[in-house]
């Protein structure tokens, strides 16, 4: 993993975060056959080495992105309403994924293992709330045939009325 060198963090963070990456990498692996060369917008070969290297080629972002994980000690800022954000698009070719208190203090592993699926769509992809939760969806739905019910998130976005779709 690439860590931020100016934002150490704790050991048992980084374990937490570890676990979450390897099993969102699981799934991920799990359902990239059923996924196709795209999915949703999102280059799933970029996708793929995002989650395994932290590094990918972007057509996107254009050129090579370097993923950093920086984990936050304190809850202000945009860790004042999110377990997550990336911060994009990349600076000298750098996306940093920002872990927030919340992702380490609540949730089960598979709320971490979600948000994860969730966040690398930004690294990759962009912005788009309703894109990174029809993609996580669809991710969770090939590997385990469900996925985590984000209903209110979806409406409080606006996606009912966006091009993506959550899987039936």
């Amino acid at each position: 993993m690439t860590w931020c060198p100016t934002l150490p963090a704790m050991a048992d963070d980084r374990a937490v975060l570890d676990r979450a990456f390897v099993a969102a990498l699981a799934t991920f692996e799990q359902a990239f056959p059923k996924l196709g060369a795209s999915a949703f917008g999102v280059d799933t070969g970029a996708y793929r080495d995002a989650m395994s290297f932290l590094q990918f080629d972007s057509a996107v972002w254009g050129g090579s992105v370097t993923v950093e994980l920086q984990i936050r000690a304190t809850a202000t800022g945009s860790c004042s309403r999110f377990a997550a954000f990336v911060r994009i698009p990349p600076e000298n070719g750098v996306a940093t994924l920002v872990l927030c208190p919340e992702f380490f203090d609540s949730g089960t592993d598979a709320l971490r293992e979600l948000t994860i699926l969730h966040e690398m769509v930004h690294v990759v992809a962009g912005s788009d709330e309703c894109q990174a939760m029809a993609f996580a969806a669809a991710v969770e739905q090939a590997s385990h045939g469900r996925f985590t019910s984000v209903d209110a998130y979806w409406q409080a976005s606006g996606c009912g009325g966006s091009a993506y779709r959550l899987p039936d």
